[in-house]
């Protein structure tokens, strides 16, 4: 697993939305910021959680000018359940073949009740209005992810 780091460009990509409508990222380079989280799976305890923080901070970051995709391996048609039952206010994304999660280096080998298998590892990315990753969010907890993310991005405002 090669992670990306802060200062590498963004992977472009396009992907569906809970919607199955495609969501290209290079339609917001220059116009917002973009926080990219991935997740495991939809509508899992932690997965819950995390989702609900950054719901509830939708605000916070519409004055941050900063935009949310969620990625995981999931279905569109899971993630539209997933929205629709947490009333979530940002867009969801498919990466079923995982190709966008192996590109910025989440995609590997992890280990869970003894067991390994290949799955997507909880980090989030901020990229800024140049497409470069300006910040990697690697150390939080599920339900303090979106305190992180706006403490960061208070930070980059000031």
């Amino acid at each position: 697993m090669n992670t990306l780091q802060a200062g590498d460009n963004a992977p472009l990509f396009s992907l569906p939305d809970q919607n199955g409508e495609t969501v290209s990222l290079a339609d917001f380079i220059g116009k917002k910021q973009v926080l990219i989280y991935f997740y495991p799976k939809a509508m899992t305890p932690g997965c819950t959680v995390q989702a609900q923080g950054l719901r509830d901070s939708k605000a916070e970051l519409d004055q941050l000018n900063t935009v949310v995709f969620g990625i995981s391996p999931d279905e569109s048609k899971r993630l539209d359940k997933f929205c629709q039952r947490d009333e979530l206010n940002f867009t969801l994304l498919s990466d079923v073949d995982h190709k966008v999660a192996d590109d910025f280096g989440v995609w590997g080998l992890k280990k869970f009740m003894g067991k390994e298998y290949d799955g997507i590892h909880r980090l989030s990315f901020l990229i800024g209005l140049d497409g470069k990753i300006s910040h990697v969010f690697n150390k939080f907890k599920t339900k303090n992810h979106h305190e992180v993310v706006l403490e960061v991005l208070g930070e980059l405002a000031n």
